[in-house]
């Protein structure tokens, strides 16, 4: 059965794991920033400040960490759209403020803590939007710097993956494996995808921790089964004989999972034949009822009726029979009732 949100799943199972985090942190941030960070101070942190009407545009993630000495904060903003959005700084500034308003609320702070956001994307077309809040507002360039002191601006880091060239993605086996595979599902071709995956996964050998490996081969590998619309039987087969030669701990878990989805699949397919089947049902029955009454309100109407009119009434739908019966009382033959079944 497909997860509705596959990419959102991918990136939270793997960036919400701290060394991951932290190897992103530390390849990715701009070095004046990752100067005032505490890499090893970092948390990841269970609230969501995402509002309902985003979250099938977006997904976060926070990390509470100490900024110059302080408690702060880095925000993780996935978009997992194929396009970018025009609005992501305005969705920023909301979502800031959910964070300083939470902290007001519940923890009853006198300062705000700093919040850092980054913007990870992985969709087909380039990003094309300002990196700050004042490249939206209309003539804030052109202002004055007084000016510009009372109006609000910050601005946002932002990781377009469609720009990373294989050379470019660093960190650990899990992060490399999750950006390409980023990368490449939204860009290339169902063939060049599995070429991906089969490369990224040769990376899975370098995790020490065999059981970690193994768990995160089926995490990348639910990923690649539910992100890709159109694998067939053959590329499942494919799949797992690949995975034997490339990373053999993660072989069985590669049988057993193609296994399951097969199964599902053929669930969901069953599953989806007894609902219509059941379905067609309510509507054969209810047709055959409206039809009976038709045939009894003719009847007591014109009397006996002809044995081809009864059948084309039986065989009529719904919409048909019960047009008939809101009109039965309007008809002053029976040709009117034919003339209006051969419509």
């Amino acid at each position: 059965m497909k997860v509705q949100n596959p990419h959102d799943k991918f990136f939270r199972e793997t960036m919400g794991n701290v060394p991951t985090a932290k190897e992103f942190l530390h390849h990715y941030l701009p070095k004046n920033i990752l100067q005032v960070i505490d890499l090893d101070t970092i948390e990841v942190q269970k609230d969501s400040f995402i509002n309902k009407e985003f979250k099938d545009y977006f997904s976060d993630l926070v990390f509470r960490v100490v900024i110059s000495g302080k408690e702060g904060y880095i925000s993780f903003l996935f978009e997992h759209k194929s396009y970018p959005d025009k609005a992501i700084a305005i969705q920023l500034l909301k979502y800031m403020a959910e964070i300083w308003e939470t902290k007001m609320k519940k923890e009853e702070v006198n300062e705000l803590p700093i919040v850092i956001p980054l913007v990870v994307y992985h969709g087909e077309s380039k990003w094309r939007f300002p990196l700050h809040l004042g490249g939206f507002l209309n003539g804030f360039e052109e202002m004055p710097q007084h000016v510009k002191e009372y109006l609000p601006n910050f601005h946002y880091l932002l990781y377009d993956l469609s720009d990373y060239s294989d050379e470019e993605i660093k960190g650990n086996a899990q992060l490399r494996i999750m950006l390409k595979l980023l990368r490449d599902v939204a860009t290339k071709s169902t063939e060049e995808f599995l070429r991906s995956f089969y490369e990224a996964s040769h990376a899975l050998l370098e995790i020490e921790d065999k059981q970690k490996g193994i768990e995160f081969f089926e995490i990348t590998l639910r990923y690649v089964f539910n992100a890709v619309r159109d694998l067939t039987k053959k590329d499942m087969e494919q799949i797992v004989r690949q995975i034997e030669t490339t990373f053999p701990e993660g072989s069985e878990v590669a049988m057993t999972l193609a296994d399951i989805l097969r199964e599902e699949g053929m669930q969901e397919g069953l599953e989806k034949g007894i609902k219509e089947g059941l379905e067609k049902g309510r509507q054969e029955g209810a047709s055959q009822a409206l039809a009976k009454t038709a045939l009894n309100q003719l009847t007591e109407k014109f009397g006996a009726l002809p044995e081809h009119l009864k059948e084309n009434i039986r065989q009529a739908d719904l919409a048909t029979l019960e047009n008939i019966l809101q009109n039965i009382f309007k008809y002053q033959s029976l040709d009117e009732v034919k003339k209006f079944l051969k419509h």
